[in-house]
């Protein structure tokens, strides 16, 4: 028997854990991806979307590759180099592709798939929310006419990525992701928020990464390996040691797998106006709010089950 094909849009600031996330979904037979939306984050949306051509081309997808905003609702676009590498692939050189982007602006595409697949659509939102936020504008019913939306961002109960306080895709873009959370309140079922308290206890390790490199020498997993010798360095710089946390597969692999995580009804929103804390995530534990949970928030991970899979998805696609 063959899976049921699932339509995803996927929207994401690639990035070296967005474009592991981006080959973990092109090897799944089951998902039918509906777009990709390249969004400025990690990087700026140039390279964003440059880097989505090209894994498109290599990895032979025959998708609509959308250009998003240029920058957030409200502030002035901050980029994550040091982290992610001068054009947001680590030291992977991606080959060069004649392949250009779909003429629809990242906000319309979210509109379209949505409307194309309508109460089937699952979105994944690994970076900032900005172009769904836009999207929301030209289509108030996306909350009601996608199945599910997937998202990586915040902290909840965790120290920050970004400031002290905030993970980076909320950082980037709050007022954008404020929007999408009030919005998504009203949907038949809840948003799946994954929060650096869940996504940092994924390790990449020297072992993972020979495990990845031994998969063969396809192009894909070579620049993968290579993007993830940059995020290593980051790391160890960062006093990490030689590690990563890889962020993105995991709520990709989730959006498919729900085994892989536990989650736990919340009611979340995002700091708008703190001098110290604009762009910090926060959770009403305690229920003082009196609103009922927006979210399920990834609260537990089965790390090495989740690092298993995703090795085992791409021996499957690549492996000799």
């Amino acid at each position: 028997m063959t899976s049921p094909h699932i339509p995803l849009l996927l929207d994401c600031d690639t990035g070296i854990d967005d474009a592991i996330a981006l080959t973990y979904l092109a090897s799944r037979p089951e998902v039918e991806l509906a777009g990709i939306v390249s969004t400025a984050g990690n990087v700026t949306t140039e390279h964003v979307l440059g880097n989505n051509l090209a894994l498109a081309d290599m990895l032979g997808l025959d998708v609509p590759v959308a250009r998003g905003a240029d920058g957030p609702l409200a502030q002035e676009l901050m980029t994550a180099e040091d982290t992610h590498g001068p054009t947001g692939m680590g030291h992977a050189q991606l080959p060069a592709t004649t392949r250009t982007a779909d003429p629809r602006s990242g906000a319309q595409l979210w509109v379209d798939a949505a409307r194309a697949h309508p109460g089937e659509l699952v979105g994944l939102v690994l970076g900032p929310h900005t172009n769904l936020a836009l999207g929301l504008e030209i289509e108030p019913e996306l909350p009601r006419l996608l199945s599910r939306l997937h998202i990586m961002g915040g902290a909840i109960n965790h120290r920050g990525n970004t400031l002290p306080t905030t993970e980076w895709n909320i950082a980037v873009d709050p007022e954008a992701a404020q929007r999408v959370l009030a919005a998504f309140a009203s949907a038949p079922r809840r948003p799946v928020l994954a929060p650096l308290d869940a996504t940092e206890s994924v390790r990449f390790t020297q072992e993972t990464l020979d495990a990845l490199r031994a998969i063969s020498d396809h192009p894909v997993i070579t620049a993968l390996a290579e993007a993830l010798r940059w995020y290593f360095e980051f790391h160890e710089a960062d006093g990490f040691g030689w590690m990563a946390h890889v962020h993105d597969p995991l709520v990709a692999a989730h959006a498919l797998v729900p085994e892989l995580a536990r989650t736990t009804p919340l009611a979340v929103d995002v700091e708008l106006e703190g001098t110290l804390t604009r762009g910090q995530t926060v959770g009403d534990w305690l229920g003082r709010w009196n609103r009922e949970p927006n979210v399920d928030v990834m609260t537990e991970v089965d790390a090495d089950c989740f690092v298993a899979h995703l090795l085992a998805v791409l021996r499957a696609r690549f492996g000799a």
